[in-house]
């Protein structure tokens, strides 16, 4: 057997001008989970894609067990047992999550088998995944796509392979269950590069970890003998304080107030049942809940994206609710929607980062009397973005496809923070972001909240929710469980709550989240 199940020597890959790789050597081994770290546009999907057979290298050797092998195509790459699970989803969003898989079979058969249903259920029940083979791709959340190319990869029996981001969008349960999985298949001779900006995970699941900054190679280390501060130093190339701030601020009013809110999903289903909280001037509220327990909906709701069933949505004494976004922002709202689905619902991908940052008031940029877009103010604000945040990216004019994951994602926050808001609707914002970014992001909501800004924030790091939020929503099928001061609960606190296994709502008769002080009116 050869020392290495892959290995890549002196790799170069440029676009244009851009060197996104500079001589990177990556060796894996046999049976190893090795952790591919980096800031965002180091170089580390592209190295992952010019193995994938995506990108064809400039310079470059690959070794495949020993042996050399040219790959100019994924179906090539597929042939040597090499498998990917991208960060941004290759499925096709009106088959079921059966008819992706099954069209990647090379069998000769012209017709899809009548089985595949039940095969496809079988396998990811047999590796202890929960999917439903018949779902739509287009009605999923954006973990069960996630779960579903994890299946694909897996369906075909790849040897090698590559996960980029692959917990970005899954729950801490579903994370567990992922890296049961993966010690599985390492113990079974797998060998698994993970792409990850989460250190506490590195230091989970890598035998060994490889740092690459600004596309070049910097060291690879083994994860037992180096800890958070060392990857991190390596990383970014400093010293980074890892404490998030959370500051005091003067408590204010309720700003926005959610009354008895009932949504239902795209398929009819009753996502949010019944749901009262409000959010004050001033104040962090997180959200936690397992996957699809009614985040998308309640965040697409406020934001005037999807139709309420019954409730209320009054923000400052005005109701909002059933109102479009358009009709949110003439009644003079000033409200800003990151979504977790960046480039299908925040972003225009085709566009530059100039024309993206216009979509938020395209209508300003233009009159009757000359209905031409005026591009320089959308220029101007992607400057400043760009600046701001530290995107690589070659000029404003660059399309968004083209950014690595966490410079999207920065391009999105950085446009829904540039229009001023005063309440905030966040899904996931740090989702795919490096280390130092996030904290960059950190940093500037907690300005937002020092401003006066109400911020409903989303996510799945109950670690980071924990220091960053004043308080806690926990979320169970559509249901409140309670609202928690974040200085007064724990972890294992907000686990329980959000399988259902505590309720304070149920202990105390009362309704979470409706304080005795809210001076707001019934519109």
């Amino acid at each position: 057997m050869a020392e290495y199940a892959i290995e890549l020597r002196n790799i170069t890959k440029t676009f244009g001008s851009v060197i996104a790789n500079k001589n990177i050597t990556l060796k894996v081994k046999p049976g190893e989970i090795l952790a591919l770290l980096g800031e965002n546009g180091s170089g580390k999907t592209t190295l992952m894609n010019v193995l994938s057979g995506i990108y064809k290298p400039d310079g470059g050797q690959i070794f495949v067990n020993g042996k050399e092998v040219s790959i100019t195509s994924p179906e090539e790459s597929k042939k040597l047992g090499i498998g990917m699970v991208h960060q941004h989803f290759k499925l096709i969003d009106v088959f079921s999550a059966a008819d992706n898989i099954c069209l990647g079979d090379n069998s000769g058969k012209f017709f899809l088998s009548k089985n595949r249903y039940k095969k496809i259920d079988d396998f990811a029940k047999k590796l202890g995944f929960e999917i439903d083979s018949r779902k739509i791709v287009m009605n999923m959340a954006v973990s069960e796509k996630q779960t579903l190319e994890i299946i694909k990869v897996l369906y075909y029996g790849a040897k090698i392979i590559i996960l980029d981001e692959p917990t970005a969008v899954l729950t801490v349960q579903e994370t567990s269950r992922l890296f049961d999985i993966l010690r599985k298949m390492k113990n079974e001779g797998h060998s698994i590069v993970i792409i990850t900006h989460k250190l506490n995970e590195v230091m989970e699941i890598s035998d060994r970890v490889t740092v690459l900054r600004k596309g070049e190679y910097i060291d690879t280390v083994t994860t037992s003998e180096t800890n958070n501060q060392k990857l991190t130093e390596l990383m970014v190339g400093r010293k980074i304080n890892l404490n998030i701030e959370r500051p005091v601020t003067e408590k204010q009013p309720p700003l926005l107030e959610i009354r008895n809110l009932t949504v239902k999903d795209d398929e009819g289903n009753t996502a949010i049942n019944d749901l009262s909280f409000y959010i004050r001037s001033g104040e962090i509220l997180g959200v936690a809940g397992i996957a699809g327990c009614g985040q998308k909906e309640l965040c697409e709701a406020i934001a005037g994206l999807r139709p309420i069933v019954c409730g209320k949505l009054i923000h400052k004494g005005e109701s909002i609710a059933g109102l479009s976004p358009k009709k949110i922002i003439e009644k003079g709202i000033a409200m800003s929607f990151i979504p977790e689905d960046r480039l299908g619902m925040g972003l225009s991908p085709s566009l530059s980062i100039t024309d993206n940052m216009l979509l938020k008031n395209y209508t300003q940029a233009s009159s009757k009397f000359n209905p031409f877009i005026n591009r320089k103010k959308g220029r101007s604000d992607a400057e400043t973005v760009i600046k701001d945040l530290s995107i690589d990216t070659p000029s404003t004019e660059t399309p968004v496809r083209k950014l690595s994951g966490g410079n999207v994602q920065k391009v999105l926050v950085g446009r829904e923070i540039k229009a001023g808001p005063n309440v905030i609707v966040t899904a996931y914002p740090v989702r795919g972001l490096d280390i130092n970014s996030s904290y960059a992001i950190y940093n500037i909501l907690n300005k937002q909240k020092k401003d006066g800004v109400g911020i409903l924030y989303v996510g799945e790091d109950l670690d980071v929710m924990l220091e960053l939020c004043d308080k806690i929503m926990v979320l169970c099928r559509g249901k409140m469980m309670g609202v928690v001061n974040s200085c007064n609960t724990t972890k294992e606190m907000l686990g329980l709550m959000m399988t259902g296994t505590e309720n304070l709502t149920a202990k105390d008769g009362k309704t979470p989240g409706i304080a005795a002080d809210s001076n707001i009116k019934e519109a």
